[in-house]
């Protein structure tokens, strides 16, 4: 039953104080949820989580269709998001990955569990599960060849400064040892078909290696991903002494730019169009035949516009496309060129718009050894 008028104008004035115009736990503008419990104002998904959970979820009310009553609407005015911000997110770690309304739900459900339900942000003194230094535990992992997912032991470092991962619990030596400061880790559970669902991507031999992995339990594979992102920001302050967490935050796990399907012909621009799967990863753009594959059929770097490199709508004059797609984009790079085409206008303009944001940003150091490296490769 709608509240009476006096009640919605309230809580319209209410929501119009700082802080609480986005959602309290995802930042999504305009949230349309009031948790009575917590004093806090949040989106429709993140009221579904808190609903799911004991002891917060009993109040969870929408602005426009519930009925409120005012000592409820009394509390939200005392609290708000920014006095409980303050309360419930008082000393959450730097590498700690708050998500957004873009993000996976397990992120922001455990992101909202850690919060209010076991409060690890809420005061000082407290031991994080992400800053043991070690860690030790089954996922399950996709296998590269036959695609199936089985259990095995991956074991993280911080001594070492590796994640390595074995195939049965008690072998001796890893089938895998990755240095941690290689590592990307990305939730991905669309791709991978489990709500919790990991991709964790690292350099081997020159080449991108992805593994997939979930677990059951949202929280475990949550954790694991944050110690990861403990164990990076470890390594980066004693490799950068004199950089702040700001300039290290970056460095970090990150989510990929953009994926998803286009047509690639070959270097000599004379085979035809084939639909690849592309991962662009800042400056690496990555290209599988399927998205599952454990290894990409091709790379290319996407260095500065002053360096010799484009991205254009279009293709050349001459060029056949044999493809069923038939919006263009050219890549240039001082090496060769790279011939796209999309299905839509609309797709071929946000890819456009990804790489030309990258090829317009300065490079670091870290990045021209990068580009040397490619050089070297191909």
């Amino acid at each position: 039953m709608p509240g009476n008028e006096r009640v919605s104008r309230l809580l319209k004035e209410i929501i119009q104080k700082p802080g609480n115009d986005a959602c309290a736990d995802c930042g999504a503008p305009d949230p349309s949820w009031g948790s009575c419990s917590l004093g806090v104002f949040i989106c429709v998904q993140c009221s579904g989580i808190h609903r799911n959970i004991p002891d917060i979820g009993m109040k969870v009310k929408s602005l426009g269709l519930s009925r409120w009553e005012d000592q409820e609407v009394k509390f939200m005015a005392e609290n708000g998001n920014e006095m409980m911000k303050q309360k419930y997110e008082a000393v959450v770690p730097v590498y700690y990955y708050k998500p957004t309304h873009k993000d996976c739900q397990v992120l922001r459900e455990q992101w909202i569990r850690a919060k209010y339900e076991r409060k690890e942000f809420s005061g000082e003194g407290k031991k994080w599960t992400y800053e043991e230094g070690t860690r030790d535990g089954m996922l399950m992992k996709r296998g590269r060849d036959n695609g199936q997912f089985l259990n095995r032991r991956f074991v993280l470092s911080e001594r070492e400064g590796t994640l390595k991962y074995f195939t049965k619990y008690d072998a001796k030596e890893p089938k895998a040892v990755i240095k941690v400061d290689s590592i990307n880790a990305a939730f991905q559970p669309e791709k991978i078909g489990n709500p919790n669902g990991l991709q964790i991507t690292y350099l081997k031999d020159y080449s991108t290696r992805n593994i997939f992995l979930y677990h059951d339990n949202g929280k475990e594979i949550v954790d694991w991903f944050n110690s990861i992102r403990a164990i990076q920001l470890h390594y980066l302050k004693v490799a950068f002494p004199g950089a702040n967490d700001a300039e290290l935050m970056p460095k970090l796990t990150r989510n990929f730019l953009k994926e998803g399907y286009m047509e690639k012909t070959g270097p000599r621009h004379t085979e035809g169009f084939k639909k690849r799967w592309f991962t662009l990863d800042h400056r690496r753009l990555m290209y599988y035949k399927d998205p599952l594959d454990a290894f990409a059929k091709g790379e290319a770097f996407l260095g500065h516009q002053d360096h010799g490199y484009s991205a254009s709508p279009g293709l050349p004059a001459g060029t056949h496309c044999n493809g069923a797609w038939q919006h263009g984009i050219t890549i240039v790079t001082p090496e060769r060129s790279f011939l796209f085409t999309c299905e839509t206008e609309v797709e071929q303009q946000d890819w456009l718009k990804h790489f030309n944001d990258v090829i317009s940003i300065q490079m670091s150091p870290q990045e021209y050894s990068m580009e040397a490296m490619f050089r070297h490769k191909h």
